[in-house]
Parts: structure tokens; C-alpha cells; sequence
């Protein structure tokens, strides 16, 4: 059976400060949860930080983003070797704000998630399709092609360590909401996609997980799809008491 995995995405949110104060409110209150995974992403300059505070908890720490070399003239990057060494355990990696923003592509996602399970870490890799590209009919193209391009360097062995995030760009941060059967139908094709690629044994291994404006609303109908294995939370998780609801409507 697949563990639940919410984790939660706070961007360019929260100084160290806050961060901080922040990932204790969330330490404190999911302290007696069980049989859900439990990870918090605070911004570069507050990794240290966060994991200070909740070191020796049910509470991980995953970073935003990595680059794929392990040393170098690259100014301003970060290695998978360096969040390692500072006590991340998962790393995002595709997330549709570094693909718009930020020049990311299949290929560096490819790069990127290699480089992460090289150094025993583990990628939440994520795909989904734009409002544009859902009303012209091309969702699962585009997840498909964001798929199999990031899992391009994986190979069956450590197939299973990888998250995916299925997060439609048309529903992040603008409280728009992909149905429960609409995320489902999705999170079905991926895995899908995934037999393909890695048998069905690893496939119903893999754990999908839904982002686009989770809420505790919306949460416990989202998490009950047979497909959705978890949430990849973004503003709801900066409030600890929401994101704490959230967590419990994953539990078995």
C-alpha cells in the first residue's frame, strides 16, 4: 500500500525568522500523526533553519529546486551534495513557476532528478498542462511528454524512490480546483503511462500526488481518488493549523 505524502511548497515566502516559527507550529501539531509522510519545502536561505527545528521529527525537509552538476563555476546554483549535507531529504524539481519562469525544460528536469536519486535523495518531479493546453485537448500529451522526458534518465531499479506531482498550471494559486474526477482521471493515465514505462509492479509503487489549490476544503474529497497519494500544498500550507487538516484528510 502506498503511503500518503503531503508536503508543503511555501515559494518565496517566510524569512529564516519566520520559517523557523513556522516549521515549530507544524512540528508541533502533526507530532502524533502516523502512516502519512510529512514534508515542508521553506525558500534556500531558510533550509538550515527549518531543519534545525524539526530535526528528530515526522517532519522532512525538501528544497524548491537543485542544479544538476555537483561542483562548479555556476553562480548562484545549488548541488543535490549541498541540500544533502544540510539535512534535506526531497527535492521539487519541474514545478510549472521554474518551467515559466526560469528556462526549465524536460531535459533539465531529466538532469535534475538523475542527479537526486545519484545521491540517494528523493525528486518530486512534477508535470501538468496549462488552461490553454486542457481546453485544446492536450493534457495528457503534455503530461505524458513531461513524464517520460523527466523519468528519461531512470531506470527500473530506482523507479519507485521518485514522486510525482501532478499539478495543472491552470489551477496553482489561482483557486481554481481540478474536480476530484478530473484529477483522477489524470492521476490514472499517468500511472498508466507509468506501466508502460516500469511494469505495474513499480507503477503501483510510485506515488502521485495532486497540487492546484489544496485546501482543507477540498482536501479529504481529492485525497480519496484510488490514484492520489497525496497533495503538493502551496499557500494553504503556509498557515500550520490549515496545512495540519490537510494532513489528516490523508490519513488511511
Amino acid at each position: 500500500m502506498r503511503v500518503p505524502f503531503i508536503a508543503g511548497n511555501w515559494k518565496m515566502n517566510k524569512t529564516p525568522k519566520e520559517a523557523e516559527q513556522l516549521a515549530g507550529d507544524v512540528r508541533r501539531l502533526v507530532a502524533s500523526i502516523r502512516n502519512v509522510e510529512i514534508a515542508i519545502a521553506p525558500a534556500m536561505a531558510c533550509l538550515a533553519h527549518v531543519v534545525r527545528r524539526v530535526d528528530d521529527s515526522n517532519v522532512k525537509v525538501a528544497a524548491q529546486n537543485v542544479y544538476w552538476e555537483a561542483q562548479g563555476a555556476y553562480t548562484g546554483e545549488v548541488s543535490v551534495a549541498m541540500l544533502k549535507d544540510v539535512g534535506c531529504s526531497h527535492i521539487i524539481i519541474g514545478h510549472s513557476e521554474r518551467r515559466a519562469y526560469f528556462g526549465e525544460t524536460d531535459a533539465t528536469v531529466a538532469k535534475k532528478v538523475r542527479a537526486t536519486l545519484d545521491q540517494g535523495l528523493v525528486p518530486i518531479m512534477c508535470v501538468g498542462e496549462t488552461l490553454e493546453e486542457r481546453e485544446a485537448g492536450k493534457t495528457l500529451e503534455v503530461v505524458f511528454r513531461q513524464l517520460l522526458g523527466g523519468l528519461e534518465a531512470v531506470q527500473n531499479e530506482d523507479a519507485a524512490q521518485v514522486v510525482v506531482a501532478y499539478e495543472p498550471v491552470w489551477a496553482i494559486g489561482t483557486g481554481r480546483t481540478a474536480s476530484p474526477e478530473q484529477a483522477q482521471e489524470v492521476h490514472q493515465a499517468l500511472r498508466g503511462k507509468l506501466v508502460e514505462r516500469f511494469g505495474a509492479a513499480i507503477a503501483q509503487a510510485i506515488r502521485i500526488q495532486y497540487g492546484g489549490s489544496v485546501t482543507p476544503a477540498n482536501a479529504r474529497e481529492l485525497l480519496s481518488q484510488p490514484d492520489i497519494d497525496g497533495a503538493l500544498v502551496g499557500g494553504a500550507s503556509l498557515k500550520a493549523e490549515g496545512f495540519l487538516e490537510i494532513i489528516r484528510a490523508a490519513q488511511p
